[in-house]
């Protein structure tokens, strides 16, 4: 029964987008056509994890072409626990830009142009997670180019036009590997079906294998922003709004992770690209946090502990054990939360204390005590301290690591998996440490001490490039503000029910270390 509802994830924000298009003119009508639309998605997402953590098969062939034939939607547990975290932070992210629009009187998020964007991207993201075949899932990833070069440009400035122009540059060559690798393995199997791909691929060269995996995680890396992939993020995400800045750090790497995921666990079973991973896993750790600790502007700070900490997530797929893959289910759930939540309290710094620098902040504990909170509650849940989600998932991915570094048959790279544990307990030490400095810096530190302020530790980090001019409004919307202590509220609750969730992401990573359940979901009766 609750197979009808998969396509409703994509079609509800399809159809409210054309109709936030329509009421171009009507402000609150595009809001409570938005505010609708995702909140269904939320409830969908949460009866569908429901029922696939039940057991029921949630397959669907659209216009009855069976599989191979025609475009398969698949919803199993990992497809389902992003499809509902995804929905939740869309909806939350949403309720803050509508606040900010009203205002600002919508200067920074045009609604006419803002709320058909926004849901266009939601579609895109939820397509991406359902997608059963590789071609449907290079669509998802173009409606996310379209609507996201859009909600990067908002405003017009030169700022953002020339940041998106990056951006869209890096994501068409991503888009071109991405097709091209479609292109040969459609050649070299016959099909682009991800369920018989996991059977018909394995039958290929090794050679052949190699080349078609490097392709892949090259188009999903660029994605994901994983190292040497990742120079776009931090010049591209920090000149957007707030509310955009904060979706596309939450979500968009975490599609290419996802994807990331489903090639190494289902696509490619029999091609091992593990040292591979755990290598680029450990650099992106380390280069993206040190390029944090060289940042004075916050935007920019996040934007690189976010390259940094996708570098867990990698480890955690090159592990592949169950409790591996369980733990970076987790850890990518608890990552959308807190980075995001850290980008919406930034985009409320900036309001209140009119710049996003720590040589230009002072005194906000005093001036506002709970966006003092409201900031520090991630970053500790960021910087891994215990007993927030984001210790649990690290401690989680190192046990993984550990135990599998000491299996007779890892003998040969147990140290390389034990470098990238230390590269990971250091990342996340530096990662507390960028992030305390700046709260010590723009909260702790008394306006008095601002003027004249200068020591060797500030006079080393760099201003954001043309930062924009903010002008400090000593006001907090009701809605901006509750919107992020909602999001700080999901990330407690995170620690929290750690223990149900864990236990789901274990049931879901199960699945991933038996491929063979996802081909049975998509052919019941055996692959033809």
């Amino acid at each position: 029964m609750t197979a009808v509802l998969v396509p409703l994830v994509v079609l509800l924000p399809l159809l409210g987008a054309a109709t936030a298009l329509i009421l171009g003119r009507h402000r609150r009508a595009q809001m409570g056509v938005s505010a609708t639309v995702l909140g269904g998605v939320v409830v969908i997402a949460a009866v569908l994890l429901g029922a696939v953590d039940a057991g029921e098969p949630t397959v669907v062939s659209v216009g009855a072409w069976p599989a191979p034939h025609g475009i398969v939607l698949v919803v199993d547990r990992l497809s389902a626990i992003m499809l509902l975290i995804s929905a939740i932070v869309l909806l939350v992210v949403l309720v803050y830009a509508v606040g900010q629009g009203v205002a600002d009187r919508h200067r920074e998020t045009p609604v006419s142009i803002f709320h058909p964007s926004y849901l266009i991207l939601s579609a895109g993201v939820f397509n991406a997670f359902i997608a059963g075949d590789l071609f449907n899932l290079y669509v998802g990833f173009e409606i996310l180019l379209s609507a996201s070069y859009v909600l990067l440009t908002l405003g017009g400035t030169g700022e953002r036009i020339r940041a998106g122009v990056t951006y869209i540059i890096v994501s068409l060559v991503s888009s071109l590997f991405f097709l091209s690798a479609i292109a040969l393995i459609y050649g070299a199997t016959g099909t682009v079906n991800i369920a018989q791909l996991s059977v018909r691929l394995a039958e290929l060269p090794d050679g052949v294998q190699l080349i078609l995996h490097l392709l892949l995680l090259i188009a999903f890396g660029i994605k994901a922003a994983v190292f040497p992939l990742s120079f776009w993020l931090p010049d591209s995400y920090p000149t957007a709004p707030a509310p955009v800045t904060a979706v596309f750090a939450g979500l968009l790497t975490k599609v290419g992770v996802y994807a990331i995921i489903r090639t190494e666990t289902v696509i490619f079973t029999e091609s091992d690209l593990t040292l591979l991973l755990m290598v680029v896993g450990g650099l992106t750790m380390l280069i993206g946090i040190l390029g944090a600790l060289t940042q004075a502007d916050i935007k920019r700070l996040l934007s690189f502990t976010l390259v940094s900490h996708i570098g867990y997530m990698i480890f955690g797929i090159a592990v592949g054990t169950q409790l591996g893959l369980a733990s970076t289910i987790y850890y990518v759930v608890h990552h959308i939360t807190v980075q995001t939540t850290l980008f919406l309290t930034t985009g409320l710094i900036a309001r209140f204390g009119g710049a996003t620098s720590i040589n230009r902040l002072a005194g906000l504990l005093k001036a506002s005590p709970l966006l003092a909170v409201l900031f520090f509650i991630p970053a500790l849940n960021l910087g891994g301290i215990p007993p927030f989600s984001g210790f649990l998932g690290k401690a989680g991915l190192f046990l993984a690591g550990a135990e599998q570094a000491g299996a007779p048959d890892a003998a040969g790279t147990a140290w390389l998996t034990w470098a990238v544990i230390a590269a990971g307990a250091a990342t996340s030490l530096i990662t507390l440490y960028a992030l305390t400095r700046f709260w010590n810096m723009a909260f702790w530190r008394g306006r008095d001490e601002l003027e004249g302020y200068e020591s060797v530790l500030l006079g080393s980090v760099q201003e954001a490039p043309e930062g924009a001019t903010v002008t400090a409004t000593r006001t907090t919307p009701v809605l901006m503000v509750a919107a992020t202590t909602t999001l700080v509220v999901v990330t407690v609750l995170l620690t929290v029910f750690a223990g149900p969730l864990f236990e789901l992401t274990d049931r879901a990573s199960f699945d991933l270390v038996n491929p063979e359940a996802y081909v049975s979901l998509v052919f019941p009766g055996g692959i033809r």
